[in-house]
């Protein structure tokens, strides 16, 4: 087993991989940025080292600074968490010729996958079904002839990365446009403006299977989650099992995962990602790292996904086989952002000054903030995830929203209200989703909320102005008699948003 890892990141998948070091008896390090100092992970581990400034491209991806880090601290492997240098070939290929052990995909695996047109090839070439799309090496252009072969509406895709830079196209009006700011966006996030086309195709779920592959050889797949309830083309609800998938379905997708692993070559954890329309079903990309949606399987499967990947690691052969993989009950995620719904979701930041995390059974907890804790507008919005696990979808639907009221997080504005409205929704409940659901059947609140909060704000300013004398008087003598409702009250019927 290794000794000593060094997690290169921060937040709730640094503090999540840490305490699986820690059950394992691995010791720990961490690495920070100046504005991460008093962070959580950096608690979390037996040691930490500064890396650089705020900004991520000043510390969190700087190879050369981490892998210094790591030879100081004498570490012997380094796991890269999520987002960050997860995915970067370069990252992987340099803590090889440094003597440490890359937690994840070889680099020459995870070169190949993060070209997603590159990764499209390979299942064709395995005979699997792929959407109608282009290459990435094609001037804007061709990218707009090759729009009106395929047929609008499309998906402009970055080639390299995950879901930034993904626009859809309506109209060959639109087009030139969408590509500039699509290849904009994809340079700043994934360093790579290269871009894509892929036909839309309505009404579709994302599968995905989640993958465990061992040095020796060995392949199993632990069954599929769905991460249909997606906002801006980032996923925000996540599920396990999927209720669109029959036994038949699930077996002959997860062999498809398995075999397209396979042919990559893959070691280690990973997801198969899919497009399902209906029975039909189709290629969309391999994850070569850990999702953030990855404790929703290990709910069902009661196998931790984070050590599995320390034993792989090590040089150890998978411990199970894919006839022991069972699943129990049904698990939810949401992730939890430090945005404001109200206010177009823009990133929330400040100081946290008390958080109340829910808890009791079947209710799970990753997250990287405490009271106290100052929110950087420097890295992602997300501060944690709340998921549940039920013996049925129904009881794990019933346990997040009392465990989604029970959340008191103070001093910044969170997504938490817009996810309780998720889950209110009667299509969410009865499982009729989409990767397009949000979008009409669930729109975001601020469209209309901050206006009638607003008038209610006023309405009982002016009612507690008003309030004066024997008003004031009358008022005391009701109140102590315990009848009276407060201004908010008053206001609030006044304007028809309470009875």
């Amino acid at each position: 087993m290794l000794k000593k890892v060094l997690v290169a990141n921060r937040g709730e998948v640094a503090v999540r991989v840490l305490r699986a070091c820690r059950e394992l008896g691995v010791r720990t390090v961490a690495v920070y940025s100046e504005v991460d100092r008093c962070a959580m992970h950096v608690r979390s581990a037996d040691e930490a080292y500064c890396i650089g400034g705020a900004q991520a491209r000043d510390s969190y991806l700087q190879i050369d600074r981490i892998l210094q880090a790591a030879q100081q601290a004498g570490a012997d492997a380094i796991h890269p968490g999520y987002g960050f240098l997860a995915e970067n070939p370069g990252f992987a290929k340099g803590c090889h010729e440094a003597g440490l052990v890359f937690i994840g995909p070889r680099a020459e695996t995870i070169e190949l996958l993060d070209n997603k047109v590159a990764a499209r090839r390979l299942m064709a070439q395995a005979g699997g079904p792929i959407i109608a799309g282009t290459d990435y090496d094609l001037a804007d252009d061709e990218l707009v002839q090759a729009a009106e072969q395929i047929g609008y509406p499309v998906l402009v895709k970055a080639a390299f990365g995950g879901g930034k830079g993904m626009r859809m196209v309506h109209r060959a009006v639109d087009m030139t446009n969408a590509l500039r700011r699509s290849r904009r966006e994809a340079k700043a996030a994934y360093g790579n403006d290269a871009v894509f086309l892929e036909r839309v195709v309505e009404g579709v779920r994302q599968i995905e299977f989640q993958i465990l592959a061992d040095a020796q050889g060995n392949i199993i797949h632990l069954g599929e989650r769905e991460g249909s309830i997606q906002w801006r083309h980032q996923k925000i609800v996540e599920e396990a099992p999927s209720r669109a998938l029959n036994p038949a379905l699930r077996q002959e997708m997860g062999q498809v995962a398995i075999e397209m692993a396979r042919l990559a070559g893959y070691l280690n954890a990973g997801t198969v990602k899919f497009l399902l329309d209906q029975d039909k079903y189709y290629f969309l990309g391999i994850d070569p790292r850990l999702q953030v949606e990855h404790p929703v399987t290990e709910m069902i499967t009661g196998i931790d996904i984070v050590k599995e990947q320390l034993r792989i690691a090590s040089g150890r052969r998978l411990r199970y086989r894919q006839k022991d993989i069972q699943r129990r009950g049904w698990a939810l995620e949401c992730r939890i952002l430090a945005e404001d719904p109200f206010r177009d979701f823009i990133p929330s930041v400040g100081r946290v000054t008390q958080v109340h995390e829910p808890a009791g059974p079947g209710v799970r907890v990753d997250s990287g903030i405490y009271g106290g804790f100052d929110i950087s507008l420097y890295y992602d919005s997300m501060i944690g995830k709340l998921i549940t696990w039920g013996e049925s979808r129904g009881e794990a639907l019933l346990r997040m929203r009392r465990a989604l009221e029970e959340y008191r997080i103070m001093g910044v504005k969170t997504n938490i209200p817009y996810l309780q409205q998720i889950l209110n929704s009667p299509s969410f409940q009865g499982g009729q989703t989409d990767i397009h659901f949000l979008d009409r059947r669930c729109p975001p609140a601020e469209e209309n909320r901050p206006q009638a909060l607003q008038a209610v704000i006023i309405a009982a300013a002016m009612l507690a102005h008003n309030q004066r004398g024997e008003e004031r008087q009358m008022q005391k003598t009701v109140l102590d008699q315990g009848n009276l409702p407060s201004n908010w009250k008053q206001a609030s019927r006044w304007m028809g948003l309470r009875k």
